[in-house]
């Protein structure tokens, strides 16, 4: 069984910096091609889908506004994939969760579609104070 543990959020001030890790079990990096994707929803806000790194075709950027300040890595050996979020502001105050979609036999491209995505972590909370 999949599952994506989402951790790493907190209260930061504007301008400062988090790392968000989302932690895979149930299938390997280095056996699988996948595609992990960072989504956030704000209060009263749809969700917003933001980068993904994929196996395949490496990181892609879906959100203008977290470009040049986020980015996103992967560490085979922990299974483990990371939102590194700089500069941040309070309008970055949100619930961000990890997504995932793996397969062992075909490649796997990152998508900015929600509905693409078979796993979901539990979401963690990010506020950024002003």
């Amino acid at each position: 069984e999949v599952q994506l543990q989402a951790s790493g959020g907190g209260l930061v001030q504007a301008g400062g910096s988090l790392r968000l890790s989302c932690a895979a079990s149930g299938f390997s990096f280095d056996d699988y091609d996948y595609a992990i994707m960072w989504f956030r929803q704000a209060p009263g806000s749809n969700r917003e889908g933001l980068l993904c790194f994929s196996r395949s075709d490496g990181t892609t950027y879906y959100a203008q506004s977290v470009k040049g300040r986020f980015t996103i890595s992967s560490d085979n050996a922990k299974n483990t994939v990371y939102l590194q979020m700089n500069s941040l502001k309070p309008e970055d105050t949100a619930v961000y969760y990890c997504a995932a979609v793996s397969s062992a036999h075909s490649y796997v491209y990152c998508s900015g579609y929600s509905d693409e995505y078979d796993y979901w972590g539990q979401g963690t909370l990010v506020t950024v104070s002003s």
